[in-house]
């Protein structure tokens, strides 16, 4: 899937792989196991988001931990994005990889619960939380007419009918490229139950 990025993307991607191998020898960013499959299992897992950003558009990345998948939306899609992430060292890591990467950042070392950014077109999270979860986060964060990119694995049937007893949403869903169980969520107009 690299291969269908610029030369320029793929570039900066390598420089974000770099920074992240560096630091995450003193903070655990993606654990050790994992780092032998950076590229497949996080990279390009993440860049699959990439095509559903409108290129320069603001987004909000939920739990951002690693960049994952923020930091690699901000570079493929050139988007400005917003990093939540409560851990103060991985905050620094994410303004660090901005930097080095050329990504337009802003990164609030806050608790998702609290922090209250400028709503936004686009809102991203990772392996972050449950469904019906990740939607009362999103939602307050969401622009009118915006939507929100999940990457979630196979439990996503029981957490669409969990998440239905609270909330109504629309939603569509895409395979992913890099897991065979996981998918692509992307969920709008998400209001709670009890407006009907």
């Amino acid at each position: 899937m690299s291969g269908d990025v610029s030369r320029e993307t793929f570039s900066r991607l390598e420089v974000f792989a770099s920074l992240l191998r560096t630091w995450n020898t003193r903070i655990n960013l993606v654990s050790p196991r994992d780092m032998e499959q950076l590229w497949p299992r996080h990279i390009e897992d993440s860049l699959q988001l990439a095509p559903l950003v409108p290129q320069g558009a603001r987004v909000i990345d939920l739990g951002s931990g690693g960049g994952f998948p923020g930091m690699i939306v901000g570079i493929a899609a050139g988007a400005e994005m917003v990093f939540i992430e409560s851990d103060r060292r991985k905050a620094a890591f994410l303004r660090e990889a901005a930097r080095a990467c050329g990504v337009r950042a802003q990164v609030m070392a806050q608790r998702i619960e609290v922090a209250r950014p400028a709503p936004a077109p686009v809102v991203t999270a990772r392996a972050l939380a449950p469904l019906d979860i990740l939607l009362g986060w999103a939602a307050p964060l969401l622009a009118s007419g915006g939507y929100a990119l999940f990457l979630k694995g196979k439990s996503l049937p029981d957490e669409l009918t969990e998440a239905g007893a609270r909330w109504q949403m629309s939603h569509e869903s895409h395979p992913s490229r890099t897991d065979p169980q996981g998918t692509i969520l992307k969920v709008w107009d998400i209001r709670p139950v009890e407006e009907e």
